[in-house]
């Protein structure tokens, strides 16, 4: 549904996607996870349209998103991060004003607009304004916007953040009804449970580059049953003298990682190791085999350690 070939985006000296390759089959949920400013959001743009690439290509449906642009975005519904509501307007208002952007008239539109708001569990409240709404109706709303007319693909780009959780497990049931009655899904995230929950593949995204991609299962099996020993220190020591000391580990921000199936009968043996060299610890955290200890373990780093969306 989704193809993506040496996908890059350049913002002046800032490489926001660097050669991302990616498939999205029909009728899947696809995750793409990463900290913010991995790249999800220009991702995001580039497909929908609103961005153009520096280079490579995106194509939807077999249709190349900057050449065939009118036709793509007849197959696309989209739903922003950041709410793109009217607040002096209420549910309903919104929801038939975006259905007339999208094409819908009449009978319809009104059909629509009351099926997606008893599908967001926002029927009674429809005759509400949306300033008067909390956080997760907005949130709601926002993805009703995006998928009035029956897209074939949608976009979903951080749909649950800052939402409660009553409005969060609310959130997924719309999204994977909407994956069962046939609609292919890109769901970007940078929570982890999220694309656990959901996503029937996942792509993990760092500094622009997709560093692995799969089902949950296959990107586990990438470290197999290993568990990741995760030491904080202080000082300076030589990298040198770190590496010789623990050639089996990976160094990286102040952080020593250790992949080992016994972190119980490792952690000895790297204590030692660093009290020798004139190390101080500063914390000992293990993590066991699971998305998180794959994002760490690719990347040298947790997934919620990074800055700000790109």
């Amino acid at each position: 549904m989704l193809e993506a070939l040496k996908l890059t985006k350049d913002f002046g000296p800032l490489c926001a996607l660097s050669e991302v390759d990616l498939e999205i089959r029909e009728g899947e949920i696809f995750g793409l996870l990463g900290p913010n400013g991995a790249g999800k959001t220009t991702f995001v743009n580039i497909a929908t349209t609103f961005l153009k690439p520096t280079s490579g290509t995106v194509r939807i449906a077999g249709l190349d998103v900057m050449e065939d642009t009118a036709r793509v975005k007849n197959l696309l519904g989209v739903v922003p991060q950041e709410i793109s509501l009217y607040d002096m307007l209420s549910g309903e208002e919104n929801l038939e004003f975006f259905g007339g952007l999208y094409g819908l008239r009449g009978g319809r539109l009104k059909t629509r607009v009351s099926e997606v708001l008893e599908t967001l569990g926002l029927a009674e409240r429809r005759k509400g304004k949306i300033s008067n709404y909390s956080g997760g109706m907005k949130r709601r709303v926002n993805i009703g916007a995006g998928i009035l007319h029956e897209p074939r693909m949608i976009l979903m780009d951080e749909p649950t953040v800052g939402v409660d959780p009553q409005s969060r497990h609310h959130i997924f049931g719309v999204i994977e009804n909407l994956r069962d009655n046939g609609a292919t899904i890109l769901y970007t995230t940078h929570y982890m449970e999220e694309a656990e929950r959901l996503c029937d593949r996942i792509a993990i995204i760092d500094h622009g580059k997709v560093v692995a991609c799969g089902t949950k299962r296959e990107l586990v099996a990438l470290i197999g049953e290993q568990s990741v020993l995760e030491i904080g220190f202080s000082g300076d020591p030589d990298p040198a003298v770190l590496e010789s000391t623990l050639p089996d580990a990976r160094i990286h921000d102040r952080r020593i990682l250790i992949h080992t199936t016994d972190p119980a009968a490792a952690l000895p043996r790297v204590v030692s190791g660093l009290s020798g060299v004139g190390v101080d610890l500063t914390s000992i955290n293990v993590q066991e085999p699971d998305l998180e200890a794959v994002f760490l373990r690719l990347t040298g780093h947790r997934l919620r350690d990074r800055g700000t969306e790109s």
